[in-house]
């Protein structure tokens, strides 16, 4: 046990001592905080140009002054299209907009006429339409007698709201869903990195070591196996250590960002609204809606079991990486064709798990949940929609069991290849190193 902590030890303090280590842990949490200031401020940016359009309006549809904060004015001149083509040639004009009579009330689709030297930018043709829109609502409910109000109470919004059949139980909203698609996201991208990143740098430190002949040296003082976990367990200290830093620094330095230039996310927001088709009024109260979903859900039993997945997803692929690294040398083609194998598996469940959390107990989900190959990345996307806890269970057994066997598997050819050298080994040949006796 002491060797083994004095090879964790000295796989986590190289590194976390490197400058590129330092760096890179500093800088990263830097270079957000000046992402969200130059994001800041091209969201905070409002032009001051302005903009003046000459309004032929042969139906009489719009109001005679209209303008807007984005400083875009309409002028009325009696004037005929040819006349005040001219006048936008001679820069009196930044162009003219032709609303054609309604003839039909009956015709939804609608089309203006936009004349310039320049076409009008996406902000400024967006305010025409939803401008005109509205204008020709109200002349078609005014030409045909209805009255505003009943229209608007045509309108209706549905909304499913699960209730639970024991009113003791707390209740589920549609923002678990939500909860559960994000913590999905989350996990499956964590452990996308976890595998390879620091599976392969768990790889590269093997076959760094290999072809400078220092495991050598190592060997005769301690077990492959003790040096093999040893890796592993340091190369994912260094990553943890680097993810929880960074976890500390870059809110920290989002929220000091925010307070130092006091950006206005209005804009932002307001985009963001209509590109999802929602209200920015209500944006506010969704908000406080999933913060509240948020601090009812059963985060002591979700954070326990999603550390128990990572660190089962992780020493499941790290030891795979582990024992390729000490089936090659300096090759890295040869080391892309062997991780590939490695590499499908999470890959395949990253997909499942897309589909997973909008269908967290189909089948599909269900049994990817339990598969150990996929459960590290699957189950936790599962566990905001409280799945059954024998699903639970039985997914943990088998992936402790899993990594349990592919941490063994991996040791064996560990042992025989981090001493091979000038060979290529084939797959067959790895295979015989398993059972070989050394």
């Amino acid at each position: 046990m002491k060797k083994l902590w004095l090879v964790i030890k000295r796989e986590y303090l190289t590194r976390v001592r490197k400058r590129s280590f330092i760096l890179g842990t500093l800088l990263t949490p830097l270079a957000f905080g000046l992402f969200f200031i130059v994001v800041g401020f091209i969201f905070s940016y409002e032009s001051d140009e302005e903009k003046i359009v000459a309004v032929i309006d042969k139906g009489n549809i719009l109001e005679k002054k209209i303008s807007d904060a984005k400083k875009l004015y309409f002028q009325f001149p009696n004037k005929s299209l040819d006349e005040l083509k001219a006048a936008v040639a001679e820069k009196k004009f930044d162009g003219v907009l032709v609303i054609p009579t309604i003839n039909d009330l009956y015709v939804k689709d609608q089309t203006v006429y936009y004349y310039s030297e320049k076409p009008p930018s996406a902000d400024m043709s967006s305010f025409i339409e939803k401008r005109i829109e509205k204008s020709i609502r109200d002349y078609k409910i005014s030409e045909l007698n209805l009255e505003a109000k009943q229209i608007e109470a045509l309108g209706v919004n549905v909304s499913v709201d699960p209730e639970p059949l024991d009113p003791n139980e707390d209740n589920a909203t549609t923002f678990s869903s939500a909860v559960g698609v994000f913590l999905g996201m989350m996990m499956g991208f964590i452990m996308y990195t976890v595998v390879f990143v620091y599976g392969m740098m768990v790889m590269r430190s093997v076959m760094e070591e290999k072809t400078t002949r220092i495991v050598e040296v190592m060997i005769s003082s301690l077990k492959p196996f003790q040096l093999m976990m040893g890796k592993i367990i340091g190369v994912g200290a260094v990553g943890l250590t680097q993810v929880t830093v960074w976890a500390i620094l870059i809110p920290a330095i989002s929220f000091l960002v925010q307070i130092v230039f006091g950006f206005d996310n209005s804009r932002l927001e307001e985009m963001q609204a209509a590109q999802g088709g929602i209200n920015p009024d209500d944006m506010e109260a969704m908000v406080h809606l999933a913060m509240n979903e948020l601090s009812q859900m059963n985060w002591w039993v979700i954070i326990p079991l999603f550390i128990l997945y990572f660190l089962g997803g992780y020493f499941l692929y790290a030891s795979l990486f582990a024992a390729v690294g000490s089936a090659i040398g300096d090759d890295m083609g040869e080391a892309q064709s062997l991780t590939l194998p490695i590499s499908i598996p999470v890959i395949l469940a990253l997909y499942i798990m897309i589909v997973a959390v909008q269908s967290p107990d189909s089948s599909l989900a269900v049994w990817s949940s339990i598969f150990p190959l996929f459960s590290p990345i699957v189950m936790p996307a599962r566990l905001a929609f409280d799945p059954p806890a024998w699903q639970i269970a039985l997914s943990l057994v088998l992936l402790i069991a899993t990594v349990l066997f592919f941490v063994w598997l991996a040791g064996r050819i560990y042992r025989v290849g981090i001493l091979m050298y000038g060979k290529k080994a084939s797959p067959m040949e790895i295979m015989k190193w398993i059972f070989a006796k050394v």
